[in-house]
């Protein structure tokens, strides 16, 4: 908030200098036209400092995992084959059906933070696998991909709300979809 402020009152006498400059110029106005030039300067100084902070601690803050706590980006790992997709797949849905026991401790943040781990190595692996099918499988496999992850993001908005009976609701949501896919893959 401060920053908004500095920003602001840097970005004002830029514009004012803009006013002036084609208002009539009286004998009085010319050392303050000085004085203005002077502010200007300083103005920016302050202008570029602040946004320079600004940008820093932004570009901190988005880069920070422990912050973000959010979901990966990346659909599939580059050098990951069918096969290796086919072996941990078992694993990486068992960790994301362990989140119960983090749910019935009522740990929220913690559920929300594994939750979304596991099931960003998930979505990789099914994705990949779903690549590796034929054209004609493909299509129903895609919408159970997402049902499945649908309920995942049901489910963390559920934590984050703290409802208790939705969390439980959505967890057989999502264990029932993954059981689905699973099979049919």
């Amino acid at each position: 908030m401060a920053l908004a402020s500095l920003v602001s009152r840097s970005t004002m006498p830029c514009l004012s200098s803009v006013f002036t400059c084609c208002s009539k110029s009286t004998s009085s106005s010319k050392p303050q036209t000085n004085s203005k030039k002077l502010d200007r300067g300083i103005s920016r100084r302050v202008g570029t400092i602040a946004t320079t902070v600004s940008l820093l601690l932004v570009t901190d803050v988005i880069s920070s995992n422990e912050t973000a706590c959010g979901f990966e980006f990346r659909m599939t790992v580059p050098d990951q084959t069918v096969e290796e997709a086919e072996s941990i797949i078992k694993y990486h849905a068992q960790a994301l059906l362990d989140v119960k026991s983090v749910i019935e401790e009522e740990s929220w943040r913690e559920a929300q933070r594994e939750l979304r781990k596991n099931a960003a190595y998930l979505k990789q692996d099914i994705y990949t696998i779903i690549q590796s099918k034929e054209g004609s499988v493909r299509p129903l496999l895609r919408r159970l991909y997402s049902d499945l992850f649908n309920y995942v993001t049901t489910l963390d908005y559920a934590a984050r709300d703290k409802d208790a009976a939705k969390v439980w609701d959505c967890y057989n949501n999502v264990a029932a979809a993954l059981g689905d896919i699973l099979s049919r893959i």
